[in-house]
């Protein structure tokens, strides 16, 4: 990779200052709205409770786009991966169980339901780089194909039943803090780091710009799509483990409505659809803004017809500012250039 592209990669997004101010407006004015009650103790320990596991499916997404594609079965591998982990779950612990026993099975209903999703990535990226496959199509057909495997083995029924230290993970505090936001910050750190410091995320970058140029550099496009979605299956599969401990359960269906606003944090993040721009920090800036103003809905009770009024106009909103933005920076560079 040229010195040029990585500094290239390095530069400012304009976006993430866009979206830095508008989310700052947002909460600014539904502090004032809402007087007390938004900036509750209460209320914002309900809103880092819920927002980690749809974060982690919005990271998820995001590196799928990153590349130049999407995964349209994140949903559908996170609750499979679920249903897998909690069926060990359910089958290995007995109220007799030994506490240490019951840790042990834990860790291995953790690592079999990461692992399954880690595979369920890479069946995708192998229908995408191996078999050429366009990722809308690849990865849906795999959703239709996980959730069809879902519900063969559970004939739609629930998996209820999970030792109370398992619980824990999506319901526990540590100093004050929810765990599950603890791991979400800690992840996306780890992901954050990924992107920026290693070559596979250099090599990600370079191949959703332009897929050729990556190739006459030297990058292995194969290996680095494959990559790309066993690393988007993983973060699935890290919010399968938050979401089946936080309701007690893994179930079919389960967040489907979070696959649209997964697309749609990253776009409000700064994610271009066409690949090779996203940064961490806009995707977790996209998520507080999302789960802030779906909070504020609930407190104002608004409709769900509303709701998705206020949605697509929120993001119309935020691409014409964008918009507007760097254009204006691509005029100034170019007045300056000729002056």
């Amino acid at each position: 990779m040229s010195l040029a592209s990585g500094n290239a990669l390095k530069k400012t997004d304009p976006h993430i200052t866009v979206l830095a101010v508008i989310l700052s407006g947002i909460l600014i004015v539904l502090g004032f709205l809402l007087q007390g009650q938004f900036f509750s103790v209460r209320n914002l320990q309900s809103i880092a409770y819920q927002f980690p596991e749809f974060g982690f499916l919005a990271l998820a997404m995001m590196i799928a786009m990153i590349s130049g594609g999407i995964d349209l079965s994140i949903i559908s591998n996170a609750n499979l991966s679920g249903i897998f982990a909690a069926f060990l779950l359910t089958k290995m612990v007995t109220p007799d169980t030994a506490t240490s026993q019951v840790i042990v099975v834990i860790g291995l209903a953790i690592l079999l339901g990461l692992g399954l999703s880690v595979l369920a990535g890479l069946f995708n990226g192998f229908l995408i780089a191996c078999v050429g496959i366009p990722a809308i199509l690849a990865t849906l057909g795999t959703m239709i194909l996980y959730t069809g495997i879902g519900m063969a083995i559970t004939e739609g029924a629930g998996v209820v039943g999970f030792p109370e230290q398992f619980l824990v993970i999506g319901a526990g505090k540590i100093g004050g803090l929810p765990i599950p936001l603890l791991l979400f910050m800690v992840v996306a750190a780890v992901v954050a780091l990924v992107l920026q410091k290693t070559v596979f995320g250099q090599s990600l970058y370079l191949f959703g710009v332009n897929p050729i140029a990556a190739l006459f550099s030297g990058i292995p496009n194969t290996s680095v799509i494959i990559k790309a979605y066993m690393f988007s299956g993983l973060l699935a599969g890290c919010s399968s483990i938050i979401m089946i401990s936080r309701v007690n359960s893994a179930k079919v269906g389960y967040g489907d409505t979070y696959l649209l606003q997964a697309i749609l944090v990253a776009v409000l993040g700064g994610v271009d659809p066409y690949g090779g721009r996203g940064k961490v920090v806009g995707v977790v800036m996209g998520i507080i803004l999302l789960q802030s103003l779906q909070n504020a809905f609930t407190l104002f009770m608004f409709t769900p017809y509303a709701k998705r009024l206020i949605w697509g106009g929120m993001l119309l909103f935020v691409m014409m500012i964008h918009f507007i933005h760097v254009k204006y920076q691509e005029k100034t560079k170019t007045l300056t250039a000729t002056a």
